[in-house]
């Protein structure tokens, strides 16, 4: 009995050493979680019958260090939830290891090319769209036409009427300052609208404009009151810009919300237009919500959606499985899912990956005891030979 009982002692010790050599093989990996093995007590009705590797407990709850990239598609958990991939099978599987990009076909795909679930991109201030894959458009962005202009300035309350009361947009001395805005038409195309400002009266300055140096028709009067705040126009007013060469017919709403008239020198704080010319993608980068935004030629960012956390009602019970990674199980319960930041999930770190959490000196520390325990469970059966040939000698 006593050569089983050893024996026993020196297979549950093999699968210590085993869990103990594959948590030192991954001190360098990305997102590893190292596990224990738990040793339990056999027993055969009274009879004690030696001991077994029973379990294995991970340490998933336990947080490896932050180490930065300074990749914009790199990102780190900080806290619960792992990163959820589908595979090319379509099993749904789970991990710490943020390192993302995007394929060919425009997938958000992690560095085994399995498919990243996250939420599409809504309207801004909606629900958080449909999970799924997660898919950056990868052809030509269309121009955008401008229809929205927004300029907030300080027009100066030292102004003077100037001398040459007949406005001239070619003579200064029928002006007191002027602005350049930029606008794009329905196909791109970059258009300059210039106001004119002229102190007409009191508390009032009126607006000249033109549209690629051309004259318009339409002034606006913008009116102050004595504590040097706007009084009117009170939002938007509409400027019909004409219609460009091929293009639609252009509009923008102008709004001077905002805009002063206090003493000193004149000041623009605010002068931009919504539009934009056509584009390509030129890059991808991840922000701390969690958002995947495209960079496109022409200096536009787009969200085209957002990663998505998985959380465990048992995150031990979840099955380890190559690549860093886990699959659910009966004991793990099923995955709730949540935005970064939101609900149960933890936060991210943009720019960052999580390392291992193997304490190295802990591990060695095992693997001395485990050579210990297996030296001794040897002993035993070394004993026991010696006292078996012992016997035989002396029958």
């Amino acid at each position: 009995m006593s050569f089983a009982i050893a024996l026993s002692g020196i297979n549950a010790i093999n699968s210590e050493l085993n869990t103990i050599s594959n948590n030192i093989a991954n001190a360098g990996t990305y997102g590893f979680k190292s596990s224990r093995t738990n040793f339990a007590a056999m027993v055969a009705g009274t009879q004690p019958t030696g001991a077994e590797a029973a379990s294995m407990t991970q340490s998933i709850e336990t947080g490896g260090g932050v180490v930065n990239t300074g990749r914009a598609m790199d990102a780190a958990i900080q806290g619960r939830g792992f990163f959820v991939t589908r595979d090319s099978s379509g099993e749904m599987l789970y991990t710490r290891v943020g390192i993302f990009n995007a394929d060919k076909d425009g997938y958000v795909v992690d560095s085994f090319n399995r498919r990243v679930q996250g939420y599409a991109a809504t309207e801004a201030g909606a629900a958080a769209g449909a999970m799924g894959d997660l898919r950056v458009p990868m052809g030509q962005v269309a121009a955008k036409p401008s229809d929205e202009l927004k300029y907030v300035g300080n027009l100066s309350a030292g102004w003077t009427t100037p001398t040459v009361a007949t406005f001239d947009r070619t003579d200064p001395l029928s002006f007191n300052s002027s602005m350049v805005s930029v606008v794009h038409d329905s196909l791109g195309v970059q258009h300059s609208v210039t106001q004119y400002f002229v102190k007409s009266a009191t508390n009032q300055v009126t607006v000249h404009y033109t549209f690629d140096g051309a004259g318009l028709a339409q002034t606006t009067t913008l009116d102050f009151g004595s504590d040097g705040q706007l009084t009117a126009p009170l939002g938007p007013l509409a400027l019909a810009l004409g219609t460009p060469a091929g293009a639609n017919a252009l509009s923008v709403a102008l709004d001077y919300t905002g805009t002063t008239q206090f003493a000193g020198e004149s000041t623009t704080t605010v002068n931009s237009s919504n539009g934009h010319a056509s584009g390509t993608l030129i890059g991808l980068q991840l922000d701390d919500t969690g958002s995947v935004v495209a960079q496109y030629s022409n200096g536009e960012k787009q969200s085209v959606g957002t990663l998505a956390l998985a959380t465990f009602a048992n995150e031990n019970a979840l099955v380890p499985v190559s690549e860093t990674s886990w699959s659910t199980s009966v004991g793990s319960g099923t995955p709730l899912f949540f935005t970064p930041g939101s609900g149960m999930a933890g936060t991210l770190s943009v720019g960052a990956l999580e390392q291992s959490n193997v304490d190295m000196t802990g591990q060695l520390v095992s693997l001395m005891s485990a050579q210990r325990n297996y030296q001794a469970n040897t002993k035993v059966i070394s004993t026991q030979n010696e006292m078996m040939q012992s016997l035989m000698q002396a029958v």
